[in-house]
């Protein structure tokens, strides 16, 4: 059970029976970070003190972590996103909209691609764990207002940077307009989450299967790739009878180094070389899911009296 009663405990066996457009058995969503670390945070950035920050592995400047992200924005999501066009895919992007004011050209190439983005925070070491509830309303509204300038689409959904959220998130989240909350990795497919306001969803963000999680036990690409392709086999079976979803989650300076790239390839092209699949966004997913499933999921959940 999740503390606070985030989501209600409902078994995947004992719930309305979920179905995706055209009667697709599963939906893969593709979600790259592109990301953006301080180099050297200042403790006032101008924004009020909204954000605190922290670096995990040493203390301040963190050459290796700060010039593996650089890596990545500077060369590997271009390898990207040459395959995500060769075989048509929508993005998902996760994004720390920092990017979109200090890489014009990745803003642009994103935006040209018409992708939806989930907000990862501003800085991806800007965490919100230690912000009081009005400095984390106004970080919501920073989200937004740079997401909608920036792109002109309206900001749907959030993994909070580092996955760091208080127990006001959820709340906060509804508040702001968001629809999906992708910190919770707990189910194979969409589930309505408590909110004050609002209707809000739980979006399983794939955190086993990230590859940054292979890459820090230091497993081979071809062996992500092949855990990929695996799970993807058990889901889509499944999903012939109560339809699944598949998040890959992906690092431009992980999944598109030189030594992983034809492994994201082959990984992805198997999944969609299979009939009953729908690439889609979250976006699309969530929206889909209020408007045919979330009422009937929580009718069943307040029958049931689940806690």
């Amino acid at each position: 059970m999740l503390e606070p009663n985030l989501s209600p405990y409902a078994p995947i066996i004992d719930r309305p029976v979920l179905r995706w457009p055209n009667n697709a058995r599963i939906a893969v969503w593709v979600a790259p970070n592109i990301e953006f670390k301080d180099y050297v945070p200042s403790p006032n950035d101008g924004k009020g003190g909204f954000y605190r920050t922290s670096y995990d592995r040493t203390p301040i400047p963190d050459v290796m972590t700060y010039g593996n992200h650089d890596y990545g924005n500077r060369v590997c999501v271009w390898r990207m996103l040459e395959v995500f066009d060769s075989l048509n895919i929508k993005c998902t992007v996760s994004l720390n909209e920092g990017v979109l004011d200090l890489f014009p050209e990745i803003r642009d190439a994103l935006v040209k691609r018409d992708y939806d983005y989930m907000s990862h925070g501003i800085f991806n070491n800007r965490y919100l764990n230690h912000l009081s509830i009005d400095e984390e309303r106004a970080f919501f509204k920073d989200c937004v207002d740079s997401l909608y300038r920036h792109t002109g689409k309206k900001l749907k959904g959030m993994l909070t940077p580092g996955v760091s959220p208080t127990a006001n998130t959820p709340d906060l989240m509804a508040e702001a307009g968001l629809i999906y909350n992708a910190d919770w990795g707990h189910d194979d497919q969409p589930f309505p989450m408590n909110a004050k306001s609002g209707r809000l969803i739980s979006m399983p963000y794939n955190l086993d299967l990230n590859d940054g999680t292979f890459n820090r036990f230091g497993c081979p690409a071809d062996y992500w790739a092949q855990c990929l392709k695996d799970q993807f086999d058990v889901m889509y079976a499944e999903g012939e009878h109560n339809a699944t979803q598949i998040c890959v989650s992906l690092h431009p300076a992980l999944a598109g180094h030189p030594s992983r790239i034809d492994h994201l390839n082959d990984a992805l092209s198997y999944m969609l070389s299979h009939e009953g699949v729908w690439q889609a966004t979250a976006d699309e997913m969530a929206q889909h899911y209020l408007d045919n499933y979330y009422d009937e999921m929580v009718a069943h959940l307040n029958q049931r009296d689940y806690r």
